[in-house]
């Protein structure tokens, strides 16, 4: 009786959403901005919370198999394709996408926006690459239920001697498994309305020197156009994505990381200016103040890197 009663209100809640998030894309159509805000907002939640249900699934039943390595590749290829179809949201490499498959492992970075990330990462993911995250999401049902199960490196921010051990254990796993780390640099959302990048936390670069491996830059567009929190803007949309050349790090030391961090930062800033005209998307408004050259950026101050 119980059962049946959960699975009654469990019908009628989604019957609820999906005919509020139908009601919602009929109201955009008729040239209501918020209304395409909220529909898109409610269907990404949905398409999120089922591709992890999927990714909780395939991981309890390649882990045993051992192939509970490429279960962050396969969740997010479904969530590509999910939100692709539900929202007409999509991320699109542009160049360098041969670089995401040459070098493994590698510990792959990108710059941080917004939420929208999450599908910007189910673009570019190749097989065999985990992300980190902070400790708190593994408390998330569902969500951090999958991470937890198909490898995620949990990283705790506010304990700097945590951090530095997780990332030492997590470069003992890349070599040993081959396993890919994706990491942004930044460690917190942007959501510019421009080509910028925040300060980069120095914790990916320590990484990725102390596995010997290279770093692979990949910058996404400003996509500002496609979606604004703070304007209520929720459009589809093409983003164009750029994968930058491999960055190895074999002969360098821990002396090496702050130039190793600036340099790294200043080629991705580039990418990111010269993506800002794309034909693809949305074109980002650069402000009307000149852009700053690129060896003069200044870095907005961020918390203490680990």
């Amino acid at each position: 009786m119980a059962m049946h009663g959960l699975s009654t209100l469990l019908v009628r809640f989604l019957t609820l959403y999906l005919g509020l998030s139908t009601s919602l894309f009929a109201l955009s159509a008729m040239g209501l901005p918020a209304a395409s805000f909220y529909a898109r907002l409610l269907t990404s939640y949905a398409a999120l919370v089922v591709c992890a249900c999927y990714g909780v699934f395939i991981a309890l039943l390649l882990r045993p198999l051992k192939r509970h390595r490429i279960v962050q590749y396969l969740t997010a290829r479904s969530f590509k394709y999910s939100m692709r179809l539900a929202t007409g949201v999509s991320f699109e490499i542009v160049s360098g996408k041969e670089y995401l498959s040459t070098s493994r492992p590698c510990v792959i970075i990108g710059n941080h926006q917004s939420e929208l990330d999450v599908l910007f990462l189910g673009t570019i993911f190749p097989p065999y690459t985990s992300v980190t995250a902070k400790s708190s999401l593994k408390l998330i049902p569902f969500l951090g239920w999958f991470m937890a199960l198909s490898g995620t490196v949990f990283i705790d921010r506010g304990n700097r001697a945590d951090a530095l051990k997780a990332f030492q254990g997590a470069a003992e796993e890349m070599r040993r498994e081959k396993q890919n780390v994706f990491i942004f640099p930044e460690g917190t959302r942007s959501y510019a309305n421009g080509p910028e990048l925040g300060a980069f936390k120095k914790g990916a670069f320590h990484l990725a020197v102390q596995a010997g491996v290279e770093i692979v830059p990949v910058v996404a567009a400003n996509y500002a156009g496609v979606l604004n929190v703070g304007k209520r803007r929720f459009r589809a949309g093409r983003i164009p994505v750029q994968v930058l050349p491999p960055i190895p790090t074999k002969s360098l030391t821990v002396d090496d990381v702050e130039e190793l961090t600036r340099t790294t930062r200043e080629a991705m800033l580039a990418a990111l200016i010269s993506l800002a005209g794309s034909p693809l998307g949305q074109k980002a408004r650069i402000h009307a103040q000149p852009v700053t050259p690129i060896h003069a950026t200044p870095c907005v101050p961020r918390p203490a890197q680990c």
